[in-house]
């Protein structure tokens, strides 16, 4: 796949749309637009950065539809997209209980905080 393609699954992917992505990256809806067209031109350099930016993503992403190697290679830090396929794979039951163990651990995280001293509460503190 190419930026085209990689562009409209990441605006699918997280809800956005094109307005919205305009007035993230400062580039006009009318020019995202063609980056989306069929037959659309791809975006300078300083417009890939600016988009990508606003998504959260790399260039490399965009262009290639791969992550970068280093993401790749640290096991113990997963891509959030393959957290949030888990969960949607997961019950409503069992959605409840990973919820749980996350609340579980911040809490413990927060009375560590503690204990050391440090006030501040993990965020954000939503169920």
């Amino acid at each position: 796949m190419g930026f085209k393609e990689n562009l409209k699954s990441e605006l699918t992917y997280r809800g956005i749309l094109v307005k919205e992505l305009a007035a993230l990256s400062g580039i006009s809806r009318r020019t995202i637009d063609n980056y989306l067209r069929e037959d659309g031109s791809i975006p300078l350099a300083d417009a890939a950065v600016r988009i990508a930016e606003a998504l959260g993503v790399t260039v490399e992403y965009l262009v290639t539809g791969k992550e970068q190697q280093e993401y790749k290679s640290t096991p113990l830090v997963p891509d959030p997209k393959v957290i949030v396929k888990c969960l949607e794979s997961l019950n409503l039951r069992d959605r409840k209980i990973v919820l749980g163990v996350i609340t579980t651990l911040r809490e413990i995280k927060d009375a560590e905080r503690k204990a050391l001293g440090n006030e501040a509460p993990s965020q954000p503190d939503e169920p």
